[in-house]
């Protein structure tokens, strides 16, 4: 059976790494898009119920933020209805 190169790469420790690095923020941003899109908030809207800005809630969004902080992820899962969890596998 002939593997992608997606398969192939991700043999590779390094690239395994950086991959799992960036779906892991772009999976928090995507949440937050989706379930304020769901609440049919805007991102003002939402940064004003998590006592926010507008541009902390686009950088969130973005996939491309690396400094979360707890805190307000946890004031946005709070504005959006959610609890957030964090977890270590």
């Amino acid at each position: 059976m002939v593997k992608s190169i997606f398969e192939k790469e991700m043999k590779n420790p390094k690239f395994r790494k950086t991959y799992k690095a960036e779906s892991f923020k772009l999976n928090i941003g995507e949440s937050i898009a989706k379930l304020r899109h769901k609440n049919k908030l805007t991102q003002l809207e939402l940064a004003q119920k998590a006592q926010t800005s507008r541009s902390a809630i686009a950088r969130y969004e973005s996939g491309d933020y690396e400094n979360y902080n707890i805190v307000t992820l946890q004031k946005i899962a709070q504005a959006l209805g959610r609890e957030l969890k964090v977890s270590f596998k």
